[in-house]
């Protein structure tokens, strides 16, 4: 038998917690259940401690950790539990420090009268527009059950799309990597070896090989002016990108345009909007206040142009699919599908079902971009191998041929 602490709620949403001993946690689950509780946490209590001890980190909030914080918010509002009881709870259950502090505060302000979405509105780091846009609608709409199970739906589904991308960009700077380590060992340890015996055959080099070695010296009598124009390139970029208008205008598009990763990159997003836009809708949230919270999902200037004149052509009378066609960033195929939600009115469907499309799309540009740069990887890493090599067994061979 082992000891095991619970915490429960009654049917009042009353907290009840207590020690029970059992073989197994399943059965003070189901004990509690007997006694019509409503099971929150059951933890094995270590020898020689009352209560079971904690680690909480300090880290960067991810969607997944919101995606869970949703989940877990709707199951108990379902259930019956009230909204401040049920943040009361998770607050003291979550790992995360941050996540935990945010909570503690946005329960101390509902105890105060606030609501719910005013509370979390002033934390914009975690929760953006979105989140509150479809709070606020769910509480007017009294369907805050509801309003949670789709934001929860939306940070899983953003969660997945960002891993995705994730996943593809891994093994590319992994063997970029990898690449840079071999041609920094070989410049650092082995040429200069060969370049001793070079220097005492004193015979004549090979073009490919004085090349090779021409080359060689360039790089290590500059590498420090190399390095430094390479960061002073990055530095720069870097500062035209966040600090001035026309630079960061700039890089927006270069984003898009970029061999395969900018259709990537503009595939997302626009899967990302429908879904986006599906779920606000759905909310009763209005058009036009949608597209404003879009248009501050994305940093990119292109994107956020676009929406912005989607949403200034509605105002001037054009209908959706329109306004879109006009802003020229948007494909025909998602235009096309609004024109139908709207004229059968079933927007938020359409666009759920579009963006379901575009989920899959990325998720095969994706495994098609890794399929094909696993053997562009593998044929440069022996390409630099097999120049290495040649470069230095040329002469070599030259003198046993003679």
């Amino acid at each position: 038998m082992k000891g095991y602490q619970y915490l429960a709620r009654d049917s009042s949403g009353q907290r009840q917690e207590g020690v029970r001993q059992a073989v197994s946690s399943n059965d003070v689950l189901g004990y509690l259940r007997e006694q019509g509780f409503t099971p929150v946490s059951v933890n094995e209590i270590s020898e020689g401690i009352g209560k079971p001890q904690r680690t909480y980190h300090r880290k960067r909030i991810k969607s997944a950790d919101l995606a869970a914080l949703c989940w877990q918010l709707t199951t108990m509002v379902e259930g019956g539990i009230s909204i401040t009881t049920g943040l009361d709870t998770l607050s003291e259950d979550i790992e995360n420090l941050q996540l935990r502090e945010i909570l503690q505060q946005v329960l101390q302000d509902m105890e105060k009268g606030e609501s719910f979405s005013d509370s979390i509105s002033k934390f914009p780091h975690v929760f953006n527009k979105l989140s509150c846009a479809m709070i606020l609608a769910g509480e007017i709409g009294g369907s805050l059950p509801t309003a949670l199970r789709r934001l929860a739906e939306h940070f899983d589904n953003r969660d997945k799309l960002a891993r995705k991308v994730k996943g593809a960009m891994a093994y590319p700077v992994f063997v970029l990597t990898f690449i840079v380590a071999i041609v920094t060992f070989i410049m650092a340890f082995i040429i200069p070896r060969f370049r001793i015996i070079f220097d005492q055959l004193g015979s004549d080099l090979p073009a490919f090989t004085r090349g090779f070695m021409g080359f060689y010296d360039v790089l290590r009598y500059n590498l420090v002016y190399i390095t430094g124009s390479l960061l002073f390139l990055i530095i720069f970029c870097v500062l035209a990108y966040s600090k001035t208008q026309k630079g960061h205008h700039l890089f927006s598009k270069i984003f898009l345009v970029l061999p395969l990763t900018g259709k990537i990159f503009k595939q997302s997003f626009v899967a990302i909007f429908c879904r986006t836009m599906s779920t606000l809708l759905t909310s009763g949230v209005s058009v036009l206040e949608v597209l404003d919270i879009l248009s501050e999902m994305s940093s990119n200037d292109i994107i956020k142009s676009a929406i912005v004149q989607t949403r200034k052509h509605i105002t001037e009378g054009l209908n959706i699919s329109m306004s879109m066609a006009t802003s020229g960033f948007f494909p025909n195929m998602v235009v096309k599908m609004v024109q139908v939600g709207e004229e059968s009115g079933s927007l938020p469907k359409v666009l759920d079902r579009t963006a379901n499309y575009y989920e899959q799309k990325v998720d095969s540009m994706i495994t098609t971009l890794t399929s094909l740069l696993e053997p562009i990887m593998i044929v440069t890493v022996g390409a630099i191998v097999l120049m290495v090599v040649l470069a230095l067994y040329l002469p070599i061979f030259s003198m046993s041929a003679t």
